[in-house]
């Protein structure tokens, strides 16, 4: 029996969800999304996101995690808890342990870091690559727009200290991996750790750039629809 599953999304840095919109609306019409969208005035840690993402995760119904680039270990820690419902687990461009240890030892220079809106214009390239278009591009000033300055420094903060390598080994459902080839974000060296410490993963490599839903939102899109509605197939629930 096929099952409606739920597609539970966590969003990258910017927390607001807002970035899913394109990807969204190109999923099979028989999966349910929920995107989870974080406190845009609190500056929380991993462990308070976890705890609040907890909270949008169905009590009744099957549903399939995505985790985002920052929400990836969000969406490890919530699926090494074995939630109820639980089918799968998908990871975009994304990390269980800081993809730059280089960079730890200068955190303290986080809280002189100005980060607004024109960041957007820069990163833009970075993020997007040659998807970079003017809506795209409008989307991501809205969505950066859409958070204090000391949350984004907190959400950089917390990736420099993350270390969520001991929970991959308590993910018991089928995890699919989206690995961008032009990924100048989290380097290929953070990938194969994750690939390593993990169960068996399902890796797709997409070329395209860090921000691959956004990017390419259909392309995406089917290839998460295809894990999703396996999922479904082959639950009990």
């Amino acid at each position: 029996m096929v099952h409606m599953v739920h597609l539970v999304l966590l969003p990258g840095m910017d927390g607001t969800g807002e970035l899913f919109a394109e990807f969204v609306a190109a999923l099979d019409s028989g999966i349910a999304p929920i995107v989870v969208r974080y406190p845009a005035d609190q500056a929380l840690d991993y462990r308070a996101l976890e705890r609040f993402a907890r909270g949008f995760l169905p009590a009744d119904a099957p549903f399939v995690l995505l985790g985002e680039s920052f929400s990836g270990p969000v969406a490890i820690a919530l699926a090494a808890s074995r939630p109820p419902g639980l089918l799968g687990l998908v990871l975009s461009c994304t990390f269980a342990v800081n993809p730059h240890p280089w960079f730890k030892p200068f955190q303290s220079v986080l809280r002189f870091l100005p980060i607004s809106v024109g960041l957007a214009d820069f990163a833009s390239p970075v993020l997007l690559g040659k998807a970079s278009t003017p809506a795209r591009r409008s989307a991501l000033r809205k969505a950066m727009a859409g958070a204090a300055t000391r949350v984004f420094q907190q959400r950089l903060h917390a990736v420099l200290n993350v270390d969520y390598a001991e929970r991959l080994a308590d993910i018991d459902v089928p995890i699919l991996y989206l690995q961008a080839s032009n990924d100048r974000i989290v380097p290929a060296s953070a990938t194969r750790r994750l690939m390593a410490l993990a169960p068996p993963i399902t890796v797709e490599l997409i070329a395209g750039p860090h921000l691959l839903l956004q990017a390419m939102p259909c392309e995406t899109a089917a290839i998460v629809s295809r894990f999703v509605r396996k999922m479904g197939a082959t639950s009990p629930r």
